[in-house]
């Protein structure tokens, strides 16, 4: 009780909640982590919110679905739109209104996704993509960036069975998985996991960074 108290007095004090990313390629166990964050602070008592990038909102998940069609054929650059224009609406819709009543926000994914994957993935220019980023976003920055990073022998063996259309190209993953790698060396602002750790002791590590951002142990 002493820690959710002292959790709404913080938020109060702060007339805003705390916003959360999970960032990192495909296969990274980002999504597993994530999961499990949501589920230990919801336990604990903190009005938390589970949301992700494309999607979040009924028009964002629509846009994701085109997205991730694989019978889609999408530009580079109208596939770097969709994600902001999903990104937009997001962000209005429902990461602003959410922060300001003091809630914690955990986004599967958020702007470092569209750095990785249109800019260096696609080969789009990334002062073009930042600027985007920039307006889509609207002043909106994470809190904490959770950034996961594993070896390139488990990106391999974790291929899935089944892929959407962004996962189903391998040469494409590799390249996004070489720009996340670029991305986590050229920035001191991402709290980086190491992805080859199991499972438990990854959620172990990731709630100590956590707690300490919300100034709570």
């Amino acid at each position: 009780m002493f820690i959710i108290k002292f959790y709404k007095i913080l938020c109060m004090s702060k007339r805003r909640g705390f916003f959360i990313v999970f960032e990192g390629p495909d296969r990274s166990g980002k999504t597993t982590q994530i999961n499990l964050l949501f589920d230990f602070l919801k336990k604990k008592g903190f009005d938390v919110i589970l949301t992700r990038e494309p999607g979040g909102t009924d028009v964002g998940e629509k846009i994701r679905e085109i997205i991730l069609d694989p019978s889609n054929k999408i530009s580079p650059l109208c596939e770097l739109f969709l994600y902001e224009a999903s990104r937009v609406q997001h962000i209005n819709q429902k990461i602003k209104p959410l922060l300001s009543e003091g809630k914690i926000i955990l986004c599967d994914r958020f702007t470092l996704a569209t750095e990785a994957y249109q800019g260096y993935g696609r080969g789009i220019d990334i002062e073009t993509v930042k600027t985007l980023n920039d307006i889509a976003t609207d002043g909106i920055k994470p809190d904490l960036i959770i950034g996961f990073k594993i070896k390139k022998e488990d990106y391999i063996k974790r291929k899935r069975e089944t892929a959407d259309r962004i996962e189903q190209d391998d040469a494409f993953g590799e390249i996004v998985f070489k720009a996340y790698e670029k991305i986590y060396l050229s920035r001191n602002d991402i709290f980086v996991v190491d992805g080859s750790l199991s499972i438990d002791e990854i959620h172990e590590v990731i709630k100590k960074e956590v707690l300490k951002l919300i100034n709570v142990f």
